[in-house]
């Protein structure tokens, strides 16, 4: 599962290095740097517009880097040579012909591929698409049907890597609890998941690597449990404004909470003072648990400078 670069190194299924976009002036992604690695689900999580499209395009040879490069299985993904029986992609699942069938959409794939017309019943079957679903026009399709033919189409070369940009997009709740079973069964078994998504709660249960993307940036990644398990304490006023500002008037650095607090590096005593020097009533004030994605989400992506947030992620993870 492991491809080799210049030399026979060794390096990682899903690699970026300094990955950079420019369109003009605008920086849609900067210095990205990401490594997804055999066995493991890396989730990439960011608001939109964040660059997190734009780096995936990039690692599938779809968009030329402005400077930087990814490899995947140890070489630029215009290189493998067998791109469809090495990764399966899923960036856009509207990207089918409107006129065909789920079943000849699969079935022209398998042909370009060199693959049994078997493999189209097969992995119809796996991703719970049946005989009167796969006669249908794409077109006729619902969103969440047409998230399965992209899945579908992205395991038909049986791949030893996913792409997938927003997989759950239109799924029910039972379709989101299916495909969570399915990537994590197909990283369990060796292979190597790098996934997009804005549903925090499907991705935390099913990751086991996060990388927070804002403004174009990395702004922190590492394992689930190395970025969630966060100090300090969490404190919360009736006047947010004021808070925050005792809070910086005592050099006491805080990200905002989900729940509309602060989570503040440094003591209960050291936030408890501050707020009573400037006279800042708390309703709240108590050691932090482990932290949920939302918190981390919204602590790392809030702030408008990347220069910020990656300072933050820095603590963050530290």
């Amino acid at each position: 599962m492991w491809g080799r670069g210049p030399a026979g190194r060794l390096v990682p299924v899903i690699l970026c290095e300094q990955l950079t976009k420019r369109y003009g002036t605008h920086a849609a992604v900067q210095d990205v740097d990401l490594r997804c690695e055999p066995g493991t689900v890396t989730g990439f999580l960011g608001p939109n517009g964040a660059g997190k499209s734009t780096t995936m395009r990039m690692i599938c040879g779809l968009t030329i880097p402005t400077s930087g490069h990814a490899t995947v299985d140890g070489v630029p993904y215009a290189e493998l040579p067998d791109p469809g029986r090495t990764v399966g992609v899923l960036l856009d699942a509207s990207a089918q012909h409107a006129g065909r069938t789920g079943r000849e959409v699969l079935t022209l794939s398998a042909m370009v591929l060199g693959l049994p017309r078997t493999r189209v019943e097969e992995v119809l079957a796996t991703v719970g698409l049946d005989a009167t679903a796969a006669r249908r026009r794409t077109g006729d399709y619902s969103l969440g049907m047409r998230q399965r033919l992209g899945l579908a189409h992205a395991l038909l070369g049986d791949p030893r890597i996913l792409i997938l940009d927003e997989p759950a997009n239109g799924l029910d709740p039972e379709g989101i609890r299916w495909m969570r079973r399915l990537l994590r069964d197909f990283a369990d078994g060796g292979g190597t998941v790098l996934l997009s998504s804005h549903l925090l709660h499907e991705v935390e249960a099913v990751a086991d690597h996060l990388a927070v993307v804002s403004g174009g940036r990395i702004v922190a990644q590492g394992t689930v449990d190395e970025l969630l398990s966060r100090g300090g304490v969490v404190v919360r006023s009736p006047e947010p404004t004021a808070l925050r500002r005792a809070l910086a008037a005592a050099g006491l650095p805080s990200t905002p909470t989900a729940e509309g607090g602060q989570l503040v590096d440094g003591t209960a005593e050291a936030v408890g003072r501050a707020a009573a020097d400037a006279g800042v009533p708390l309703v709240e004030l108590r050691v932090a648990e482990r932290a949920g994605l939302e918190d981390l989400f919204l602590s790392l992506t809030s702030s408008p400078d990347p220069a910020a947030s990656a300072s933050t992620a820095q603590e963050v993870a530290a």
